[in-house]
């Protein structure tokens, strides 16, 4: 079954690291996510750029769409990037995001396949 990985965590979540620091649970998470690609639990999946590089369109009941910078919701936690799982159950989804290696946030949902 697929699942998407949300992973979510403030912007400056790693700011108060030293560089060697961030480097160091950088480093975790590359090997978490190679070794979990490698093996066929994750598709594909990529880092997102802060989220006060976002853009948000709103489209309203009329019609109307309005385009505003910034993320689409009011918070600190923020989508920081994202997975594409293939295991076989949501148990197994949450035995890997469990696995996680940095302070995030994670958000497992199933995939709609037609």
């Amino acid at each position: 079954m697929k699942y998407m990985l949300i992973i979510a965590g403030a912007d400056d979540a790693w700011g108060h690291l030293s560089e060697a620091e961030q480097g160091a649970l950088y480093g975790k998470v590359r090997t978490w996510w190679d070794e979990h690609a490698e093996t066929g639990e994750i598709l594909d999946g990529h880092e997102l750029q802060p989220g006060s590089t976002a853009t948000t369109i709103r489209r309203d009941p009329s019609g109307e769409v309005t385009v505003t910078d910034g993320p689409f919701v009011e918070g600190k936690e923020m989508v920081a990037g994202y997975g594409i799982l293939d295991v076989p159950d949501l148990d197994a989804a949450i035995r890997l995001a469990s696995s996680w290696p940095a302070p995030d946030t994670l958000e497992i949902r199933p995939i709609v396949e037609r």
